[in-house]
C-alpha cells in the first residue's frame, strides 16, 4: 500500500471497548484466569478506547475486515511465537 501521506494514521478497531473488556478478551485468548484488583480511590480515567479510522479510509482506502478478537488472537499468537523462538536461541 503506497501513499504520499506523511502523518501518522490510526489503524485499529472502531469498536469501543473498556479496559475490563480488553482484559477479558486477552485473558480468554491466552487461556489465563485474571484476578482484577480495582483501586477505587484513584482517578477513573477514560470509559473505553477505540480507533477513529476515518482518515485512514480516506487516505489509504483501508478499513478493518476482522474483529477485534481475531486481530488480538493473531497478535497474541505472533508474540507467543516470537518469545518461544527467542527462548530457543
Amino acid at each position: 500500500m503506497e501513499s504520499d501521506h506523511k502523518e501518522p494514521l490510526n489503524i485499529g478497531s472502531d469498536r469501543l471497548v473498556t479496559i475490563n473488556e480488553m482484559i477479558d478478551i486477552i485473558a480468554k485468548i491466552a487461556g489465563k484466569k485474571i484476578e482484577k484488583k480495582y483501586q477505587l480511590d484513584k482517578p477513573q480515567g477514560v470509559r473505553g478506547r477505540n480507533s477513529d479510522n476515518t482518515l485512514c479510509k480516506k487516505v489509504l482506502g483501508w478499513e478493518s475486515k476482522i474483529s477485534l478478537e481475531e486481530g488480538l488472537e493473531k497478535t497474541y499468537k505472533w508474540i507467543e511465537g516470537q518469545v518461544k523462538n527467542r527462548n530457543r536461541n
